[in-house]
């Protein structure tokens, strides 16, 4: 049976908020900086600001793609557009294709340009897309940098998703050589080990988005949409954790964005220190903005940017390049997965 891209929108919603969230499934709880008991520093000093694609950054954070592409839909974009340059952070919008059949909808994804004219803004499309889509993407929204989203465990989940996936590695190619604005690959939540990460830097790719598993479950959802509501992933993704320090083994980062089930200060602070530049994230602020309001949403980021600043406080870090030299502690299931891959890890804590 079809099933229009709008109506899949709202779909992708709805269940969103149905599925439980479970805070701590990122792997992020194997992962800990280490107190310092005599930082040297008053709270008013840290600085969590950054630059970022040429833009200024009052705190590490990346309000991830959500939606786009459904008249209902708008004013999700605009509350999410007001939150991120209220407090000066990025934000990417939605799937476009949707934007792109339909003009009606295009409006959508504009919003969050209208509501935010000199922030951080992220178009979004699938890796599949061709270059001129990618064009006409960043141009719809002004954008600042382009993600080309990877779901291949979610397509196979979708009954009228994509079955065939060669030539997305040539494609990409070919998008980072049209467009005039960086191009982000993101992970939509089964995460990315460091061969994939290889190949897509040696295709020209300037930042990754890790997207590990721990938060949405796009997976899951289609099966909801499917009525497969019992059916289970024939291969587990990377959690966030693994999936991060998998890309930084390389040694050759590009910018890497760490996301996927983050929604705790000391989860965002570790990630950090670890070495992503920003911290993706989605599910949550969705929850909160769909189930509450605009102004929780507002509190609960003030309440992320607070907590970060203290948390890097005490750890001893001024400034976010600080916070990247500090030690951080990986055991459980995390260095176990590390050991097994043989992935180093140890020199984390003797920093």
């Amino acid at each position: 049976m079809y099933i229009s891209r709008e109506q899949r929108k709202l779909d992708h919603i709805r269940l969103a908020l149905q599925t439980a969230w479970n805070p701590g499934m990122n792997g992020f709880r194997d992962i800990s900086l280490v107190y310092e008991a005599l930082p040297e520093l008053s709270l008013d000093e840290i600085d969590p600001s950054l630059s970022l694609f040429k833009k200024k950054l009052q705190a590490p954070l990346l309000i991830n793609a959500i939606t786009g592409g459904h008249p209902k839909v708008k004013a999700i974009n605009l509350s999410l557009a007001r939150t991120a340059r209220r407090y000066g952070i990025a934000m990417a919008v939605g799937s476009q294709r949707a934007g792109l059949d339909n003009p009606q909808v295009r409006d959508t994804y504009t919003i969050a340009r209208e509501e935010n004219p000199d922030g951080l803004l992220f178009a979004n499309l699938s890796a599949t897309a061709t270059p001129e889509m990618a064009l006409a993407a960043i141009e719809m929204i002004d954008a600042d940098a382009i993600q080309l989203h990877l779901n291949t465990a979610q397509e196979l989940a979708m009954p009228e998703g994509d079955r065939d996936f060669r030539g997305i590695s040539d494609n990409i190619k070919k998008v980072v050589k049209a467009s005039p604005v960086p191009v982000i690959v993101k992970e939509v939540g089964s995460g990315l080990r460091y061969e994939t990460a290889r190949r897509l830097l040696r295709a020209g790719v300037s930042c990754l988005d890790i997207g590990g598993s721990g938060g949405t479950d796009f997976v899951r959802i289609e099966h909801l949409r499917a009525d497969h509501a019992h059916a289970s992933p024939e291969v587990r993704g990377l959690t966030s954790a693994v999936s991060l320090l998998e890309v930084l083994s390389l040694n050759l980062p590009p910018l890497v964005i760490a996301s996927g089930g983050f929604s705790e200060p000391l989860e965002i602070a570790a990630a950090l220190a670890l070495g992503a530049k920003i911290v993706g994230i989605a599910g949550h602020p969705l929850r909160v903005l769909i189930e509450q309001s605009e102004e929780a949403l507002n509190q609960w980021i003030e309440h992320l940017i607070a907590g970060l600043r203290r948390t890097m406080l005490m750890s001893g870090a001024r400034t976010l390049e600080d916070l990247a030299l500090k030690p951080v502690v990986i055991t459980g299931r995390t260095a176990e997965w590390l050991r097994t891959r043989d992935i180093p890890y140890e020199h984390y804590a003797r920093r």
